[in-house]
């Protein structure tokens, strides 16, 4: 049986911020929900499960990303998560201009850990601390030529 990935789910501490972050670097948003009920508790594991969300997708139709805020239960702030910790990770995305997507990112108060570097020739990255403590690689490949 194939395997297709559907998405990537992120809960946020702002959902309209990280909607204005993910938006202004180019995706668009797909659909907005609330959802709650038995058929959510049961899903999720949680009583009372209920969020507000946004499916967001990127201009080429291939990646996805749910955004979630939660109205109950309370949402349970953690520390941002650092670069070499177990478990869930960062969210990648290939720019075609990264000092300009740098520039977009500043815009909502997200910088990179650390600063800009070069992969093997292949592509200037940088990783971003984005809303909600999220890790956003943001890279440009280097074209020859």
């Amino acid at each position: 049986m194939p395997i297709k990935l559907e998405n990537v789910a992120i809960a946020v501490r702002d959902l309209e911020a990280t909607i204005a972050f993910f938006t202004d670097l180019g995706l668009t948003v797909l659909g907005r929900d609330e959802v709650s009920g038995e058929w959510a508790d049961t899903a999720v594991g949680l009583d009372g499960n209920h969020v507000k969300l946004a499916m967001l997708q990127t201009p080429d139709g291939n990646g996805r990303l749910e955004l979630f805020e939660y109205v109950h239960p309370d949402a349970i702030e953690t520390e941002p998560t650092l670069p070499n910790e177990i478990g869930m990770h960062r969210v990648a995305f290939s720019v075609d201009d990264l000092d300009d997507s740098l520039e977009i990112a500043a815009r909502h108060g997200c910088h990179p850990l650390r600063g800009v570097a070069t992969y093997q020739d292949v592509y200037r990255l940088a990783y971003v601390r984005g809303p909600s403590g999220i890790i956003v690689m943001l890279a440009q490949e280097l074209k020859e030529g």
